[in-house]
């Protein structure tokens, strides 16, 4: 018995046949080892057995006429595994595109029918080639592109264990996401209303080098209960794009930024890479103050694309590109729990002014932890100057640690940086931190700012320059006056500012 009741099928297969054939004699074939993965996942969601059904034999007219054609108005959804021979086989489409007018007379509306339709990629082709029924769907792509070659890898647990992990994934969000659509469609038998999400997130397309992290995060999200937007393909021309980008950013409350080391595909008439354009759609909805969003790059974030390294910079920097934007530089678990933080209006650190009050100035110590023992020389000097030294915090988990680093941007007077055994990327993130603590709620800017370098000597910290702090080059041990560039500043800053030293 299938879990819906008005239906035979809850879930059809549609696939061509050679995609099934083994590689091996004796292997079990692609789309029967995902059948039998399926519907136990799918079980297992539901409570129940589901009934997915597929078609294992050779078709023909007699086939098509006799029993396939009855059989389609019994089916809820449909599963098309799209691959090279599924869009040239006659039948494949002709099953698919039944199906879909089948589902549009039923529902009577376009984008519920293409919601019944689920787009499996186990071999991608061409977009233009796709036929118009599915071209537009997101799919679940059982595939991965190696970073080193560019090639094409097919996600086969039987032929690759390596793969398992990602096949896996990607089935369950398949299975999620078809749990989601069948307790849906049971709702008008029971009497109650669809269930629509009170929040949706705009999860910015990214490139293919991150396409795991959004994965994740989108997956997540859903299960929050969320809406993750775009939730249909992008167009593919630059006006017909930024129209779409710009009606769903409008339906958000929230949009997320992946940046990776590739530029990203380049609308037709365009340009900027979807990437870029997307983040700046959303810096224009950023206008609207319930409106918020995050720019995120992995900690050790590299890029050998010129383009994409002066993007980088860009949004490291330029004031309009960070317009309403929270820009981090964190692990992608720190990442979801600032993104939770955001949805469910966790309460953030409250602006206040810097902590001088007629007491001793502030002076955050930012370092590395491997360096602590080597920071301790200046901060016991300062503190003998009538400074208050403030160390980063060490203890507790990732997000309590990063919230106490924003508690002490906004509180200390004056910051320096000590660039000693981090590499060049953590100094990097320090930087842009600083940039960013107005956006934290900084009611007043920093008296001073330093970066201290010290040892190792390296060709990049002999040649490292910015115009947003004082720089020290100091690789021999601490002696006080190497610290007197930082001081003199602090000193008359403060003096003009009438902050009490």
């Amino acid at each position: 018995m299938s879990f819906l009741p008005d239906f035979e099928d809850d879930i059809f297969i549609s696939y061509a046949h050679i995609d099934d054939q083994p590689l091996t004699k004796g292997q079990m074939g692609w789309i029967s080892k995902f059948h039998q993965a399926l519907e136990i996942r799918l079980g297992q969601l539901l409570g129940t057995e589901p009934k997915v059904g597929r078609d294992p034999e050779l078709r023909g007219n007699d086939f098509w006429e006799q029993r396939l054609m009855g059989r389609i108005p019994k089916i809820a959804i449909l599963v098309s595994v799209v691959s090279p021979r599924y869009i040239r086989s006659e039948w494949c489409l002709r099953e698919m595109r039944e199906f879909y007018k089948v589902a549009e007379h039923t529902v009577g509306d376009r984008s519920e029918a293409k919601s019944r339709i689920f787009k499996v990629v186990k071999t991608p082709v061409l977009s233009e080639n796709e036929p118009p029924e599915i071209k537009n769907l997101l799919g679940y792509d059982f595939y991965q592109i190696e970073k080193a070659t560019g090639r094409l890898r097919e996600l086969n647990p039987a032929k690759d264990p390596s793969a398992k992990k990602n096949y896996y994934r990607k089935l369950d969000d398949v299975a999620y996401d078809i749990h989601q659509l069948l307790e849906r469609l049971k709702v008008p038998t029971s009497g109650g209303a669809a269930k629509v999400p009170a929040v949706n997130v705009y999860l910015a397309e990214t490139t293919f080098d991150l396409k795991d992290e959004r994965d994740s995060i989108r997956r997540e999200l859903q299960q929050r209960g969320y809406g993750v937007l775009p939730d249909e393909s992008l167009p593919s021309n630059a006006p017909d794009f930024q129209k779409a980008v710009r009606k769903y950013l409008q339906r958000c409350r929230l949009s997320i930024h992946l940046i990776g080391e590739n530029y990203g595909d380049i609308p037709r008439t365009e340009t900027r890479s979807l990437v870029y354009l997307q983040n700046e759609l959303a810096a224009e909805r950023s206008l609207d103050s319930g409106f918020s969003r995050l720019i995120w790059m992995p900690i050790d974030l590299k890029t050998s694309d010129e383009r994409q390294q002066k993007f980088i910079e860009y949004l490291q920097r330029d004031s309009k590109a960070q317009q309403g934007a929270e820009v981090l530089q964190t692990s992608v678990e720190e990442l979801k729990t600032v993104i939770e933080d955001k949805l469910v209006g966790r309460k953030q650190s409250e602006p206040r002014p810097p902590a001088n009050s007629g007491g001793p100035l502030h002076i955050y110590l930012i370092c590395d932890q491997e360096d602590r023992p080597t920071v301790l020389p200046l901060k016991n000097y300062l503190y003998d100057q009538g400074y208050e030294p403030v160390l980063p915090a060490v203890e507790g988990d990732e997000a309590q640690i990063r919230e106490v680093h924003k508690d002490n941007l906004l509180l200390c007077d004056a910051c320096l940086i000590y660039y000693g055994a981090a590499n060049a990327s953590w100094l990097s993130s320090k930087l842009l931190d600083l940039q960013k603590i107005a956006g934290y709620g900084r009611l007043k800017p920093m008296l001073a700012k330093c970066v201290y370098i010290g040892a190792k000597e390296t060709d990049d910290k002999r040649e490292f320059k910015t115009h947003d702090a004082t720089v020290i080059k100091n690789f021999d041990a601490f002696s006080p006056g190497s610290l007197e560039p930082f001081l003199v500043q602090l000193a008359q800053t403060a003096s003009a500012k009438g902050a009490r030293l």
